[in-house]
């Protein structure tokens, strides 16, 4: 039997996206510098995945590393009086009683939290020099290249206003690549539909996508955030702009409101849209640090 606890790290970790979205800032917009890569330990040199790649992102930092305080200390640097951190979340996993019928230990998975400080905050630590990614092509050849090598991709279908994802048939229905702006915007959009897609039944099986979820009902909600999360990842990957989130006043109060009823949401979206992510690269999700 799995028991997941719910306790003080979903609030933490929403109170500051809270507070990110007060000052205008949308955090999954754009979730890395795609030349230095996804933010990683300095220590492991693990990346970070889930929430914790949209937390660390959000801070701007000029260095992809971040280490915690007593890893700074054991590796004999510091870190400078006055520097705040940022909490990132892990599941910690405990054996719980044995079940009499099945000799089963229960898990419990519990959501903890803890604080990191980036590179850049640190005195006495050696930082390993950034390796800028060199690209094998122009980032609208990646693009299409990362949408030729989906597995199991659906069909996609061009004539049709607006873009959307239908579950039922498995196809993806675009508008001609001509009626957008730009070449970025036709893919950030259709990044953002085969998001959408890797929940059909076939993949990855996403109860937000596959239940009925009435338009602007939680699970709604939760299925567009995992999408415009996902999209903005992979725009990551390619290395082009997310033209599709909108900063206006009012996204970001309708985003505050949903998140306010559901302090979980943020954290179990991340986490679905990274295994969205994941999928479409054709990528084994990566064990966080």
């Amino acid at each position: 039997m799995i028991i997941a606890q719910i306790d003080k790290p979903y609030q933490v970790i929403t109170d500051r996206i809270l507070a990110l979205l007060e000052q205008g800032t949308v955090p999954w917009q754009q979730p890395w510098d795609s030349t230095t890569g996804v933010p990683r330990n300095l220590f492991s040199q693990r990346p970070y995945n889930g929430i914790n790649v949209w937390m660390l992102t959000s801070m701007r930092s000029p260095s992809p590393f971040w280490a915690t305080f007593n890893q700074v200390n054991t590796a004999g640097g510091n870190v400078r009086e006055g520097e705040r951190g940022v909490p990132v979340v892990f599941w910690k996993v405990y054996d719980g009683k044995e079940d009499p019928d099945t000799g089963e230990h229960e898990k419990r998975f519990v959501l903890r939290y803890y604080t990191v400080f980036n590179a850049t905050q640190l005195d006495g630590i050696a930082v390993p020099t950034i390796e800028v990614n060199e690209r094998a092509f122009t980032p609208l050849e990646v693009c299409e290249k990362l949408v030729g090598t989906m597995p199991q991709r659906p069909a996609i279908v061009h004539g049709h206003q607006p873009a959307f994802y239908r579950p039922a048939a498995d196809t993806l229905h675009m508008p001609v690549p001509s009626c957008f702006q730009s070449p970025e915007a036709y893919y950030a959009t259709l990044l953002h539909e085969l998001t959408h897609a890797t929940g059909h039944t076939s993949r990855l099986n996403r109860t937000t996508l596959t239940d009925l979820c009435l338009f602007g009902s939680p699970e709604y909600s939760k299925e567009e955030l995992v999408a415009e999360m996902g999209a903005a990842y992979l725009c990551g990957v390619c290395g082009i702009e997310n033209v599709t989130i909108d900063n206006s006043a009012a996204y970001i109060q309708s985003w505050m409101q949903v998140l306010r009823n559901d302090p979980q949401m943020r954290v179990h979206a991340a986490a679905q849209a990274q295994k969205a992510a994941d999928y479409i690269q054709n990528l084994q999700p990566e064990v966080g640090a």
